[in-house]
């Protein structure tokens, strides 16, 4: 099994919504995502995935949400946009590429350097 991890950073502002205390007010956050793409068989060159076409398809999801606030954006129409939901929302937009040997297993988001959220896609608590 390998495991390629590909970084980018991006800036946003975001409110939560039901939720009480400071981080319901607007505000704004330097975002480290990370994603993480799984998978068993290496091509004739000895790689996984390119790791261009992985950052080409991140850059494609990342560019609707930089300098953004997040809270005017279509995918947080009626969730909040914790950094537990943006991993999600990024890994399921990731899930959909058509990469032919590996695939996104997990996505995590720091708002800081101390604070982060882990999505890992597919999966349930059980796996």
């Amino acid at each position: 099994m390998f495991e390629l991890v590909v970084e980018k950073t991006i800036a946003a502002a975001h409110f939560l919504r039901d939720y009480r205390g400071p981080c319901e007010r607007l505000h704004g956050h330097n975002y480290r995502i990370l994603v993480f793409v799984r998978g068993e068989q290496l091509d004739e060159a000895g790689m996984l995935v390119d790791f261009g076409d992985i950052k080409k398809a991140l850059n494609g999801i990342l560019d609707r949400f930089d300098h953004y606030c997040l809270n005017d954006l279509p995918e947080f129409e009626k969730q909040s946009p914790s950094t537990e939901n943006l991993a999600k929302v990024i890994g399921d937009y990731l899930a959909a590429q058509p990469w032919e040997r590996g695939r996104v297993h997990r996505v995590s988001v720091w708002e800081t350097p101390t604070q982060g959220a882990t999505y890992f896609v597919g999966q349930s608590v059980d796996e």
